[in-house]
């Protein structure tokens, strides 16, 4: 049995984007499942839009999901000659013809043939001219004209079109250039490629393909098209809805293997089995699963994927990708991050939301910023005075340690006869400039340090 061999097959005219990332990801997917080779091709025969910074945009994303790919990547600019080998191959051999139609007269047989019912193509007229090379002439694919072309769409299931509905399409433009179809064919075939899966959008490229695979002699590999993703509105995904370009969403502070398991999750399932390791997609990822309607993107479930990775994290891990978004000039020890992060994880939807949440820790005592506000409503006289009696009270706790603090403050409470909250928003304002943030209490101080939060208590019972 021959060794599975996926592509994935941009072209760069633009940034990877997330319908692109999930239809790699499925086809790298499935190599990897079966133990064969995912390659990488570059389809840049475009040369107007086509630009190196786009291919280095592309393969930085896919390095940045984890995708690797065997071999260097082909680029399609470097294998004209080998295209046109082929289609002067498909001209000996008859199957292929010199057509000198103009665009006018095969849009005005289009025009006649919808007129009268029939399907818009080009005609055949040069179908048997025997004409030769010459200026503005194309090259045309002689397609059957009789019986049907087959195949078993790996997601779609069978898919059978008559050859009548087929034109012969064009092999090589006027300019010597090889048109789509033909190079896809010829790349795939002399890259091994048995398994193609891309988007539903080539479906109707699929027969016309088939067709040239069976000109040439050779195998057909196995086609599957993944279908479209949808916005929440179930009209076709774009930026509003979030489709951006992949390294978007590291900007944004997603995890790249959250996004992963959210892409392939995004038409592809395994019983109600929402979170997955990259281990087990690569064992349990089939064809068999994916499914034959269009997905719908949801931020919300991209987040709560986000979050539930960032929560299964050990906190050390977490350290370089919130780094990156803490501002500029802000200097804090791996240890101390350690530290701050358990306390941001259970509240955290992604690295920006972490970093935003700790900035109360990464500042001294006399730059902590104090929201106006909460100042002026909660520090009331007598919670001035309790913070000043509080304060002394840790401040001579010489084991501070969670149940040393606890100890305390539930001790004074009694003493007092007071609740937890004549405490709690004092305290935690105190500490944090606000009256919301991540953690207890007593995990702040522990976290801030003794006498940092000394300091702190101290300095609150200023501001008014």
């Amino acid at each position: 049995m021959a060794k599975t061999v996926t592509r994935f097959a941009p072209s760069p005219t633009g940034h990877l984007h997330i319908g692109g990332a999930r239809t790699a990801l499925f086809a790298w997917l499935l190599a990897k499942h079966d133990g064969g080779d995912f390659v990488l091709r570059i389809e840049d025969t475009d040369r107007e839009r086509s630009k190196q910074e786009y291919t280095d945009a592309i393969l930085d994303s896919m390095k940045w999901l984890g995708m690797d790919w065997n071999d260097e990547p082909v680029y399609q600019s470097d294998r004209f000659d080998l295209y046109n080998g082929y289609i002067d191959q498909l001209l000996d051999e008859g199957k292929a013809y010199w057509c000198d139609c103009t665009p006018e007269q095969v849009d005005a047989m289009r025009e006649k043939a919808m007129k009268e019912k029939r399907k818009p193509k080009y005609d055949g007229s040069c179908r048997e001219k025997n004409l030769g090379p010459g200026e503005n002439r194309v090259v045309r694919f002689k397609a059957p004209l009789e019986g049907r072309t087959n195949f078993t769409d790996m997601i779609k299931g069978p898919i059978s079109v008559e050859n009548a509905e087929m034109d012969d399409m064009i092999l090589r433009r006027s300019d010597g250039s090889p048109t789509y179809n033909l190079a896809v064919v010829v790349d795939d075939h002399t890259m091994g490629v048995t398994s193609v899966l891309r988007g539903d959008d080539h479906v109707n490229n699929t027969p016309r393909q088939i067709l040239l695979y069976q000109a040439l002699g050779w195998d057909v590999p196995k086609f599957g098209h993944v279908p479209m993703i949808l916005g929440p509105d179930k009209k076709k995904l774009s930026k509003r809805h979030g489709a951006l370009s992949v390294m978007e969403y590291e900007k944004m502070g997603y995890l790249p293997e959250a996004v992963v398991n959210y892409l392939v999750r995004l038409g592809w399932s395994h019983g109600d089995q929402e979170i997955f390791s990259r281990e087990e997609l690569i064992e349990l990822f089939n064809t068999d699963n994916l499914g034959n309607s269009p997905s719908v993107f949801d931020t919300k479930k991209l987040d709560w994927v986000n979050s539930e990775y960032i929560k299964a994290k050990a906190p050390a891990d977490l350290i370089p990708g919130m780094r990156t978004f803490l501002p500029e000039g802000v200097e804090a020890e791996d240890a101390y991050l350690e530290k701050i992060i358990p306390l941001l994880q259970p509240r955290s939807t992604n690295y920006k939301e972490m970093a935003d949440m700790c900035d109360f820790f990464l500042v001294d005592s006399a730059a902590l910023e104090y929201d106006a506000a909460a100042v002026e409503k909660v520090f009331k006289p007598e919670a001035v005075e309790i913070l000043k009696e509080l304060t002394a009270r840790i401040e001579a706790d010489a084991e501070f340690s969670h149940d040393s603090l606890e100890a305390v403050c539930k001790g004074f409470l009694e003493e007092k006869e007071l609740k937890f909250k004549a405490i709690g928003q004092p305290v935690r304002l105190a500490l944090c400039g606000r009256t919301q943030s991540p953690g207890g209490l007593y995990d702040l101080m522990l976290v801030l340090g003794k006498d940092e939060t000394i300091a702190r208590m101290n300095r609150a019972v200023t501001l008014v």
